[in-house]
């Protein structure tokens, strides 16, 4: 085999600097920390160690690695084709939207279990509490439309002593709802977060599945029809990301005192005009774009309050 070579300095460009993600992951030490990874891990076209991501059992894994090596996490799990978010990213959000709450702190980030977060669309991951808890000591309630999702969250949060009683969860019995039914009167948030549905139908989704794979493949057929995974719950709704933004817009002016910051993933640029005209005409107050970036991936997060 050929020698392996390990660069621990080469940064990933675009990560927070506070995100641990942001250097080549040391697999050795991930393989101390979760030996289940190391039959994952093999040497690239680069001589470097990597996985096959478009392996869920491989991307599976390596999650549960980095949530055991970063944040301690000895227990994880997703059932079966749920959202296998990637790490990096969704701690790159943790870390922005703490800068924004520092803002209002004298420049200190706000730490400590009286900092309140609701996480809309929590899902079988629990990942944004995960980060969340271990890194700012934060409190959250998760919701989520899907029973199965908010039972696997339960059991993450019951296998890890870290998360219990930081962690609430809630149902969202109504699918159409985003706050209402879920924010509890005289009930108040420093933050809200959410990583919205994606797209607006299963084929427009299917696809997507389908480019991504065979990007990650160079072009080559493989076995695996999905990486990251994803119920229908999670990844679509009518009329796509765009309006479930727009209708989480309209939904947070209702309870306009109750979040001191609500926010959002945008994963489209394009969608931006539309976001800021229905914030306009919901009177916030305040917008912010924070821009993120993960290699060639770009994304945002909109902020907003009234």
């Amino acid at each position: 085999m050929a020698k392996k070579i390990f660069i621990p300095t080469l940064e990933k460009s675009g990560l927070h600097s506070r995100n641990p993600h942001r250097f080549r992951y040391d697999f050795a030490k991930l393989i101390e920390s979760c030996p289940e990874l190391e039959p994952f891990v093999h040497l690239n076209k680069y001589n470097t160690e990597s996985i096959d991501f478009s392996d869920p059992a491989a991307v599976l894994m390596l999650n549960s690695a980095l949530l055991k090596h970063f944040y301690g996490i000895t227990n994880w799990n997703i059932p079966e084709n749920y959202l296998c978010p990637p790490i990096p990213g969704r701690a790159d959000y943790i870390h922005h939207i703490a800068d924004l709450l520092a803002e209002g702190n004298n420049g200190e980030i706000p730490r400590g279990e009286n900092i309140r977060v609701l996480d809309i669309g929590i899902g079988a991951n629990c990942v944004y509490p995960i980060i969340g808890v271990k890194e700012y000591g934060w409190s959250f309630v998760g919701t989520d439309v899907d029973p199965i999702a908010i039972e696997s969250a339960g059991k993450i949060i019951e296998l890890n002593e870290g998360l219990k009683g930081k962690v609430e969860l809630r149902l969202q019995p109504v699918a159409a709802d985003i706050y209402n039914g879920i924010v509890k009167p005289e009930e108040v948030f420093d933050l809200s977060i959410c990583n919205p549905p994606f797209h607006s139908s299963a084929e427009e989704a299917a696809e997507a599945t389908r480019r991504k794979v065979f990007n990650l493949n160079a072009g080559r057929q493989t076995k695996h029809l999905q990486n990251f995974g994803g119920k229908n719950v999670e990844l679509i709704y009518r009329g796509g990301e765009e309006a479930f933004v727009r209708r989480m817009i309209q939904q947070s002016s209702r309870i306009p005192t109750q979040c001191k910051w609500f926010s959002t993933l945008i994963a489209k640029s394009d969608h931006l005009p539309a976001v800021y005209k229905s914030l306009q005409i919901a009177r916030a107050t305040e917008v912010r774009t924070i821009n993120m970036a993960q290699g060639q991936k770009v994304s945002r997060v909109v902020a907003w309050r009234f």
